[in-house]
């Protein structure tokens, strides 16, 4: 079998395997005349640092292999005892090894590649691997901190705001994050798998309410499930009249860009008005991998928007937050939201103050272009819904003016008199 290997980069500005790049770029620039049965073919880039985790643990893999999506779930480490293969566990890491865990461990071979075998600090090491301080649950911390079970009028539907609704359609991720806002629903599995009774159930409550016209696909990540289970879910809520547009909230892109086939794009493409949302978290995410699959999204005329969790030593600064904002919108994601960390239990050394999500937007607005500056949210505990913050750029109104303070801490006055 032939072992990948990078040698350069094509005309698109992705890295390509020398031994087959005209097939790759023939099925990606053809993407529409592809039949179904030739889409295990399509080669995908390899970054540098995966192709050394390749050489390293898989050395004898086809191109066919690590690039099939399926693969990469079937691969997936499951457990400490998995992940003891690819890192040097830290006695942090250890402590959980014989302990029950309320969130599971499911790590995509792709997405472990990314991550540094011996820095227990690596910020998407820490996001996946658990760690002793997830045992310490506190005061404040609850399994569902938005409320979204006492806002479901039927199974797997949330119904907060009055014209869009969330739907809950899987429990199942390609990679689970330990902060993971839906722990409680992923830790069990009889929510991974959801029945298509309970889909329908969802999907007659939205034809009955005419108010919604957003639709919010989640889980979970929409985006595992079978082509043909994504397909019957899209055509039910498209045929609604009253539903006007959906969004997909989806990790996969991230962790398992290999999933964003031919055959994927040919059912989403036909679904218009159709928005994906991508759970982003730090800039070294943003490989020729991830690259190569938001194109085909974007190319698709899906518009892409990234959210974030601000989380404390991954992401909370403004030099890693900007470069994170700059690259996203290289690759043709706007960002969206970053969120202030869930009060999930065993979350504490995740979250961050408030003050520092602030700090952020303070030191990016005026600083870099409007289009990298997403809004800072806190989805409000028990179910208000989100709720943006801004420093506090409003001084206040006096003698019919009003005072502004810029991006530079400068005072200006606006006549506010009619």
């Amino acid at each position: 079998m032939n072992k990948p290997s990078i040698t350069g980069v094509t005309s698109n500005g992705f890295e390509e395997p020398d031994s087959e790049p005209p097939l790759a770029v023939a099925v990606e620039n053809k993407i529409d005349q592809q039949s179904p049965s030739t889409d295990t073919r399509v080669i995908f880039p390899i970054n540098t640092k995966t192709q050394e985790f390749i050489n390293q643990y898989f050395p004898g893999i086809s191109f066919k292999d690590w690039n099939s999506w399926s693969w990469q779930l079937k691969n997936s480490a499951k457990s400490l005892n998995d992940l003891q293969r690819f890192f040097e566990l830290s006695d942090e890491e250890l402590f959980l090894l014989n302990r029950p865990k309320s969130l599971p461990i499911r790590i995509t071979p792709y997405y472990m590649s990314l991550m540094d075998r011996k820095n227990p600090m690596d910020p998407i090491r820490r996001t996946m691997i658990p760690v002793e301080k997830e045992m310490y649950i506190s005061p404040c911390e609850i399994s569902d901190p938005l409320g979204e079970e006492n806002q479901s009028p039927v199974p797997q539907l949330v119904h907060r705001y009055p014209d869009r609704a969330l739907f809950l359609v899987t429990g199942f991720c390609a990679s689970y994050c330990r902060y993971c806002t839906r722990s409680h629903m992923v830790s069990e599995k009889s929510k991974t798998h959801i029945s298509r009774a309970l889909w329908n159930q969802a999907i007659e409550y939205i034809q009955n309410t005419p108010q919604i016209r957003d639709v919010i696909i989640s889980g979970g990540d929409p985006l595992t499930m079978p082509d043909s289970s994504i397909d019957y879910l899209l055509n039910s809520l498209f045929t609604i009249p009253h539903v006007e547009m959906v969004r997909i909230g989806t990790k996969t892109p991230v962790v398992l860009p290999q999933r964003i086939t031919p055959s994927l794009m040919r059912i989403l493409r036909k679904y218009q008005p159709l928005f994906i949302n991508i759970h982003f978290t730090h800039p070294s995410e943003l490989t020729v991998e991830t690259k190569m699959a938001c194109s085909r999204l974007a190319n698709a005329g899906i518009p892409l928007g990234s959210q974030t969790v601000l989380l404390k030593g991954i992401n909370d600064s403004v030099d890693t937050m900007k470069s994170l904002m700059h690259e996203l919108l290289k690759a043709r994601v706007r960002p969206y939201y970053i969120y202030q960390c869930d009060p999930i239990p065993g979350s504490s050394h995740f979250r961050t103050p408030v003050e520092k999500g602030l700090e952020i937007i303070q030191g990016l607005r005026g600083f870099t272009s409007g289009l990298a500056v997403p809004h800072y949210v806190i989805d409000s505990p028990g179910g208000g819904g989100k709720i943006p913050l801004l420093p506090e750029y409003y001084q206040g109104k006096k003698d019919g003016k009003v005072l502004l303070r810029n991006f530079e801490g400068k005072n200006y006055f606006y006549p506010d008199e009619f």
